[in-house]
C-alpha cells in the first residue's frame, strides 16, 4: 500500500503565530535550512495524522504578494509552482482587516485554502468578537478559530485542512473590484485563454494591471499583445482615477477587506485601556521608554554574564576530571597527546562559548516573542536617524547581537542600495553572540563586568561614529522608520527554547568541526616547528603595535573562521582556560585583544553573506577596512591603556 502524503503550507503576515502553529504541529520533527538558491530561512517539518504523513512548510512571513522582496517571491512561487495540497492562512484576529488584505490575494491564486483565525483570545481582550460562521460564508473558505500558544483549535484546523486537501476545494468567493477595473480584468482574462502560465488567468490579469515587471516579461514571451493591452488599460484607469492602477486596485482590495471585517466584527463599548496598552504606552514613552530600555538592557547583560559565569565554572569542574581518565584510556604517547590536544579544543568550546551563547539566545528570542524588541527598535529609530542611519537599520542591528549573518541578510529591508550598503557595513561591527563570548568570557570574567560593559559602550560609540562618517561619504538622506509593533504577549516558552535549540545545533554543527580542525592544525604546526615562524612573522603587528603575547597572532587568524575560535584557540595555545595565569597576558592585553576581535570582520560566513548582498568588491573593501581599523584602534587603545594603568598605580 502506497504511503499517503500531504503537503501543507503555512502562510501569513509576520507576528501572527505561524511559527507557534508550526512548532506545535511538527514538534522535534523539523529542520531549518535555506530555500534553494536563496538566503531566506526555510522551515520544514513532518507529522502523522489520520493515516497521512504530512509535510508542513512554514513560508516566510509577508504582508502582500504584490511587491518584490525575496520572501514574497518565495511564497508566491512555492504556492503556484510546487502546488501544496492546501495552504493554511494564519491571521491575527485582533487586527483582522489588515490581515485579510493578504488573504484576498491568496484567494486569487485559486489554491485550496483554510483560514486559521489565530489569537482570538487577544481579540476578545481588546473587546473584539468575530462571527466565525459569517466570515466563513463571506470568504467561501473554512475558518477555524485558534489560540496557537495554548494549542486551542489546532486539531480542528488540521482536520479541516486534510478535508479540504482531500476534496481539492478552492475558494468559492471571487474578489470583485469596481466596474472599470473588472471590465479591464475580463478583457485580459479573455486574451489569456490558451496562454499556458503557472498562475491563474484572473490573477495574471490583476498583476499585469498592477505593473508586475517580472510577470510582464514572462507573458510577453507567450503573447506580447496581452502586455500591451494591460498597459493601455492601466493608463486609462490611471487617467480616470487620478492614481496609478496599482494604487487603485490596492485601495479597492483594502476596502473589501475592511467591509468584510466590519460585517463580522462586533466591538465592545468598554474603553478601559488594557494592561498591554498601558505597557506599550509606558515602554514607548519619550522619557520613561528610554529609562526602561537602559535598565532592561543592563539587567539582561548582567543576567547573561552571571548565568554564563556559573555555567562556565560548572562545566570546567566537570571536565577537569576527564584528563586523567582520557590518558588512562589512550595512553601518554604521541597519539594520546594529539588526541588530547583536539579534545582540549572541544572542551574549551563547551566551557568558554556555550555558557554565554545559550542564555544569550534564550533572552533574544524571549524579547522578540514578547514584542519588546520592536519597542527597542522604535525607541532607537530617532537616534539612528540623527546619526545618519536609516530608521529601519536598528532591526538588523539588533539581530546582529545574535548573529551577523542573518543581520546582514536582514538589511535588504532598506529601500535603496545606498541605505543597504550603509546598514550592512555598520551591522558587521555589532558584537554578535560569538564576540559576546570573548567580551564576557575574557574581559568580564577576569577584569569585572564593568569593563565588559564599557567595551559595549565603546563599541556603540565607534558604530555611531563610523556610521556618521559613512553617511557623509555616501550622499543621500535617511528615510523615516515605518514598522509594525504587535501587542505585548507572554512569550511561548516552548517556541523560545526550540529556536534557541536550533541556533545551538547550528553552532555545534558549524563551530565544532572548525574547533577540531583548528586544534589539530595547531598541533601539526607545533609538531613541524612552524608555530614560532608564523608568530614571528606576525609579531610587528601583534607584539610591537598591539602589545600582545607572540602566540596570539595564530589565534587571531582562526577568528576569521569564527570569532569564538580566537578565545578557544588561545586556550589551546596557552595550554589553559585560566587566562589570568598566562604570563604577559594581563588586563591591558585582555582588553586590547578583545577590542581587536570585536572590530575586525566577524567571520567567513559573514563575508559570504556580504558577497551575496553587496557583491565581492564592496565585501572585500569592508573586510580589508575592518581588519586595518581593528589593528589601528587596538594599537591606539594599547598605548592609552598603558598611560591609564600607569596613572592608576
Amino acid at each position: 500500500m502506497a504511503e499517503k502524503r500531504l503537503r501543507i503550507a503555512l502562510a501569513g503576515n509576520t507576528n501572527v503565530g505561524k511559527s507557534v502553529i508550526f512548532n506545535y504541529l511538527t514538534g522535534l520533527h523539523q529542520h531549518i535550512g535555506n530555500w534553494p538558491g536563496k538566503t531566506v530561512e526555510k522551515a520544514e517539518g513532518t507529522l502523522h495524522f489520520k493515516g497521512y504523513t504530512i509535510d508542513i512548510i512554514d513560508l516566510p512571513g509577508i504582508y502582500s504578494l504584490s511587491t518584490y522582496s525575496i520572501e514574497e517571491q518565495i511564497s508566491r512561487e512555492y504556492i503556484t509552482v510546487e502546488k501544496p495540497d492546501v495552504v493554511i492562512n494564519v491571521v491575527d484576529a485582533s487586527v483582522l482587516e489588515r490581515n485579510l488584505y493578504f488573504t484576498l490575494q491568496l484567494m486569487g491564486l485559486n489554491v485550496p485554502l483554510v483560514l486559521a483565525l489565530n489569537q482570538v483570545d487577544m481579540a476578545k481582550k481588546k473587546g473584539i468578537e468575530i462571527d466565525v460562521e459569517k466570515l466563513e460564508k463571506l470568504l467561501g473558505i473554512p475558518v477555524v478559530p485558534t489560540v496557537a500558544i495554548k494549542g486551542i483549535g489546532i486539531f480542528k484546523l488540521l482536520e479541516r485542512a486534510v478535508e479540504i486537501a482531500e476534496k481539492r476545494e478552492t475558494p468559492k468567493m471571487v474578489v470583485k473590484f469596481g466596474k472599470e477595473v473588472e471590465d479591464g480584468i475580463a478583457k485580459l482574462v479573455k486574451m489569456l485563454e490558451g496562454v499556458h502560465c503557472r498562475y491563474p488567468p484572473r490573477y495574471v490579469a490583476i498583476r499585469l494591471l498592477e505593473g508586475d515587471e517580472e510577470l510582464e516579461k514572462e507573458i510577453e514571451r507567450l503573447n506580447p499583445e496581452v502586455v500591451a493591452t494591460a498597459k493601455k488599460i492601466s493608463k486609462e484607469l490611471e487617467e480616470l482615477h487620478g492614481h496609478s492602477c496599482s494604487t487603485v486596485i490596492m485601495a479597492e482590495r483594502y476596502e473589501i477587506a475592511g467591509r468584510i471585517a466590519r460585517e463580522v466584527q462586533k466591538l465592545s463599548s468598554s474603553t478601559k485601556p488594557r494592561l498591554e496598552e498601558r505597557l506599550h504606552n509606558l515602554t514607548t514613552h519619550k522619557i520613561a521608554g528610554y529609562v526602561i530600555m537602559i535598565l532592561s538592557l543592563l539587567a539582561i547583560f548582567y543576567s547573561i554574564f552571571t548565568a554564563g559565569g556559573y555555567l562556565s565554572e560548572f562545566l570546567n569542574e566537570l571536565f577537569y576530571i576527564t584528563e586523567p581518565l582520557f590518558y588512562e584510556l589512550f595512553g601518554t604517547g604521541a597519539i594520546g597527546n594529539l588526541m588530547w590536544s583536539v579534545m582540549e579544543g572541544v572542551i574549551a568550546g563547551i566551557t568558554i562559548a556555550l555558557p554565554y551563547i545559550v542564555p544569550f539566545y534564550i533572552v533574544l528570542y524571549f524579547l522578540e516573542d514578547s514584542g519588546y524588541l520592536s519597542r527597542i527598535a522604535f525607541l532607537m529609530g530617532n537616534i539612528m536617524h540623527k546619526i545618519g542611519l536609516h530608521g529601519k537599520a536598528i532591526i538588523p542591528l539588533i539581530l546582529g547581537y545574535g548573529c551577523n549573518v542573518p543581520a546582514c541578510l536582514g538589511c535588504r529591508i532598506m529601500e535603496t542600495e545606498r541605505e543597504r550598503l550603509l546598514a550592512v557595513f555598520v551591522t558587521t561591527l555589532v558584537p554578535c553572540a560569538a564576540r559576546t563570548v570573548i567580551i564576557l568570557g575574557l574581559v568580564g570574567k577576569y577584569l569585572g563586568i564593568e569593563y565588559a560593559l564599557a567595551l559595549y559602550i565603546f563599541n556603540l560609540a565607534i558604530i555611531f561614529a563610523l556610521g556618521r562618517l559613512a553617511f557623509k561619504v555616501l550622499p543621500g538622506e535617511p528615510t523615516a522608520l515605518i514598522m509594525e509593533m504587535h501587542d505585548y504577549r507572554w512569550p511561548h516558552l516552548k517556541t523560545v527554547l526550540k529556536q534557541t535549540w536550533f541556533r545551538l545545533l547550528e553552532f555545534i554543527k558549524i563551530a565544532f568541526p572548525l574547533i577540531i580542525l583548528g586544534s589539530f592544525t595547531i598541533k601539526l604546526i607545533e609538531v613541524f616547528g612552524l608555530l614560532e615562524p608564523i608568530a614571528l612573522a606576525l609579531s610587528p603587528v601583534t607584539v610591537t603595535w598591539l602589545g600582545l603575547p607572540l602566540i596570539t597572532g595564530i589565534a587571531l587568524i582562526f577568528g576569521v573562521l569564527r570569532k569564538e575560535l580566537t578565545l578557544i584557540m588561545l586556550a589551546t595555545l596557552f595550554g589553559t582556560t585560566n587566562f589570568a595565569e598566562v604570563p604577559g597576558f594581563g588586563p591591558i592585553q585582555m582588553i586590547v585583544f578583545t577590542i581587536v576581535t570585536m572590530f575586525y570582520i566577524p567571520c567567513i560566513s559573514t563575508i559570504a553573506a556580504l558577497i551575496k548582498e553587496i557583491g565581492w568588491k564592496k565585501a572585500l573593501i569592508i573586510t580589508i577596512f575592518e581588519i586595518l581599523f581593528a589593528i589601528t584602534i587596538g594599537g591606539i587603545a594599547y598605548r592609552i591603556l598603558i598611560q591609564i594603568f600607569a596613572l592608576g598605580h
